[in-house]
């Protein structure tokens, strides 16, 4: 487990003792990435208030959850997509699901483009308004496979499809992510990135 998966694991365990600086540190960790996820599901006025929302679930329910900062992140994405979904059935609205054809670029290598590379050099706000001009199935993708780091299968199972079109989803998010970001800062060199979860999953 990397460093920062351990601060937050071990943040979510005092979080649940009732420590309420470590459900701060909780949130600061979590809320940019899940409030970026909602916005891929609902609109921009109403993506605020529904992750509120999610939070008020996701801390009403913290003493039961068990697992380690993976499984956090994947339980808070559950309840915010709940959430989403909820809202968007009260506006007599209906989601765009995930569905990008799995057949092409199924087990791409890591080195096919440098969007992670691009991603960690922006912002986390910066970050989610270029991922916002996705189309709905890769921006999904990107939040929950490259931004929340969830591997294929349990993004799948979020996002109602399967691993291997949010792999593929994923992978043609992150191109147009990066040719977002040369777009909206002009020239930048960027290298080529070695595998990570993300992509590797």
């Amino acid at each position: 487990m990397q460093g920062a998966d351990c601060e937050l694991t071990e943040a979510v365990r005092a979080a649940q003792g009732g420590d309420e600086v470590a459900f701060r540190a909780v949130f600061r960790a979590v809320h940019p990435r899940l409030l970026g996820y909602v916005r891929t599901i609902v609109a921009e006025m109403d993506a605020e208030d529904v992750t509120a929302e999610a939070w008020l679930h996701i801390s009403r329910d913290l003493g039961r959850f068990e697992g380690d900062a993976d499984r956090f992140r994947g339980w808070a994405s559950r309840i915010a997509r709940n959430r989403a979904l909820d809202h968007l059935r009260a506006c007599g609205r209906r989601p765009r699901e995930c569905g990008t054809d799995e057949t092409a670029l199924v087990d791409l290598p890591s080195s096919a483009d440098t969007a992670e590379e691009a991603i960690a050099a922006l912002g986390t706000s910066r970050t989610m308004r270029l991922v916002a001009e996705l189309p709905r199935e890769q921006a999904g993708a990107v939040v929950l496979r490259t931004l929340f780091g969830l591997d294929a299968k349990r993004a799948a199972l979020l996002l109602g499809s399967r691993p291997g079109a949010v792999r593929t989803a994923n992978h043609r998010g992150l191109r147009r992510l990066a040719q977002l970001v040369d777009h909206s800062d002009g020239p930048r060199p960027l290298g080529r990135v070695t595998q990570t979860r993300a992509t590797a999953q």
